[in-house]
């Protein structure tokens, strides 16, 4: 997929995300893991190949329309939001894909909708707050909130975990797997790094390197050391603990290439 005359980001992807499945995207950086979300978020185009999402192929449908069916949290949307917003106001905005509450106001459906999504992600009680008073992961709980609001049919999360230390990266994730606990036929796509970022719920996942997948599918067949060692250039060790994932470097393999 070209970009402003340079080279194609994404080689011969042939990706399906089917209802209820919870999908894991990692990569090196440039690997093309941020193409392939803008594509699935119906915020561009392929220029070649043809790209289906929620049953609509981009280039002939209502793309304002498809939109609505996806939820997308993300760094360029959350920076949209001024520090002075409340987080009651900054959920609500998800009934109209706002980034200010709409004048016309929200039916009482939407209010309590909004309501019930906070109290989901355990944050009813920062309702009043204001933006610039929450941490990072309080941040992202109440986005991923938002994005929910409309009962979208796919969820995007571009990096969630970033920036979050411990404790809030854990709470992130408890909010994760609770979400598909309450939503089971919501898809969810979610763009990391770091294997250890991936919640207990995550049923699949596609292995990224330099715009081409090194591998696809269940988990528990694409998390392996091979697959991930080619991915990302390096020998590395993975483990699973109670559905979590771990991975390092092998000894004396670090700054060897695969």
């Amino acid at each position: 997929m070209p970009d402003g005359g340079r080279a194609a980001q994404l080689h011969e992807v042939d990706w399906t995300v089917g209802a209820g499945e919870h999908w894991a995207v990692l990569g090196p950086n440039g690997a093309g893991k941020s193409t392939l979300l803008s594509l699935a978020a119906a915020a561009r185009y392929p220029s070649r190949g043809t790209s289906t999402i929620l049953g609509e192929r981009l280039g002939r449908t209502d793309v304002a329309a498809l939109r609505r069916r996806i939820g997308l949290v993300d760094e360029a949307t959350a920076s949209q939001f001024w520090p002075n917003q409340t987080v009651a106001e900054i959920v609500l905005t998800g009934a109209t894909g706002t980034i200010l509450l709409v004048r016309s106001g929200y039916r009482d459906a939407e209010r309590a909708r909004a309501a019930e999504l906070l109290e989901l992600v355990d944050c009813t009680r920062l309702a009043g707050r204001t933006l610039d008073t929450l941490s990072q992961g309080e941040r992202q709980r109440v986005l991923i909130a938002r994005a929910l609001v409309p009962d979208p049919d796919l969820l995007l999360l571009d990096e969630p975990a970033t920036g979050l230390d411990l404790g809030a990266r854990e709470r992130l994730l408890g909010t994760i797997e609770q979400l598909a606990a309450a939503h089971p036929s919501l898809a969810t796509v979610t763009v990391t790094h770091h294997v250890e970022e991936l919640p207990r719920t995550a049923s699949h996942a596609l292995l990224l390197r330099a715009g081409r997948v090194v591998a696809s599918g269940p988990v528990s067949e694409t998390l392996t050391r091979d697959a991930l060692s080619r991915c990302f250039g390096v020998a590395i060790e993975i483990g699973r603990a109670d559905g979590r994932w771990h991975a390092r470097a092998q000894p004396g393999g670090a700054g060897s290439r695969w």
